[in-house]
């Protein structure tokens, strides 16, 4: 039994990769019809509508009226923290920096959340978390300056600092969900809820509500499916299978890998061979980082 329950592990936890690797090109390709708000928005409508079909297949729409007033501000709260204002910065960084610079440094944040939870969960500081940061931002230094280190010409140094800082935003935004102890897949509806909300909200003062391309809303669906919506049940029904976190969090590294075949295929960018360095630091720092756990 628990070697069956290991391979149904592994298949969320590849299918969870499969959808995270494919939506950098997504956010590329829709934000060329859409602007960031109305992607944003579709793409959370989208998600809402997933999460609430999970919800009744599993019986669990009865939860929502369960909940205290409290509970409903801790999910405004954290649902501004993402969807709303996580997409909206990385929408704008993708707009101006190429997929292959804008995807790698989105993922510093695993670092970043274990640096901001010596402040916030009183974990004890470590001298490793902060040598892997260092190694992670030489990493986002190499594909940032596209390996011209000497001259330090940015491709885009407000994109750039756009990107790092969704990384704060989502480790923040994590921190918190993890002292809610409230049923996943309910407190992921909420969020985009009240995500979509606050996104209608900013459409109404700034913009209009009708996408102007077929195609634009076609890629808002998919980033609603395989970015904000499916992924995340498909991971947590690995970690649920899986004997250990760590038998399929190592799995995870292969995303931005994966991503950047998919961005030369599908947008065209031919991947530079400082993106890979950058990468493969990014990574080293991370792993450096969860060996120094072990």
């Amino acid at each position: 039994m628990l070697v069956i329950a290991q391979r149904k592990a592994y298949v969320y936890a590849l299918l969870t990769i499969v959808c995270w690797a494919t939506v950098a090109s997504a956010f590329k390709l829709s934000l060329q019809y859409l602007g960031y708000m109305h992607l944003l928005f579709y793409s959370s409508l989208t998600a809402c509508a997933v999460l609430s079909l999970v919800l009744m297949l599993e019986n669990k729409l009865s939860l929502l009226l369960t909940y205290s007033r409290k509970e409903y501000l801790r999910s405004a709260f954290l649902g501004f923290l993402n969807p709303y204002l996580y997409y909206m910065i990385l929408f704008n960084a993708y707009l101006l920096l190429p997929a292959q610079v804008a995807q790698p440094i989105n993922q510093l944040w695993a670092i970043v959340l274990s640096l901001l939870s010596v402040g916030l969960l009183k974990q004890q500081f470590k001298i490793s978390n902060f040598i892997a940061l260092l190694i992670s931002l030489g990493g986002v230094l190499v594909i940032s300056t596209q390996g011209n280190l000497l001259d330090l010409n940015f491709t885009d140094p407000i994109g750039v600092m756009l990107a790092l800082s969704t990384t704060v935003i989502w480790a923040l935004f994590w921190i918190y969900n993890l002292t809610d102890e409230r049923d996943e897949t309910a407190k992921l509806f909420l969020n985009f809820s009240f995500g979509s909300l606050y996104t209608l909200l900013s459409l109404l003062f700034t913009s209009t509500l009708v996408p102007i391309n077929l195609q634009g809303l076609v890629g808002a669906v998919y980033v609603g499916f395989f970015e904000m919506g499916l992924p995340f049940l498909f991971w947590l029904r690995a970690l649920q299978y899986s004997s250990t976190t760590v038998q399929v969090s190592m799995l995870v590294h292969l995303v931005p890998f994966l991503s950047l075949l998919v961005i030369h295929f599908t947008i065209g960018e031919s991947i530079l061979p400082s993106t890979l360095f950058g990468l493969l630091l990014i990574i080293s720092g991370i792993l450096f980082q969860q060996r120094m756990k072990i």
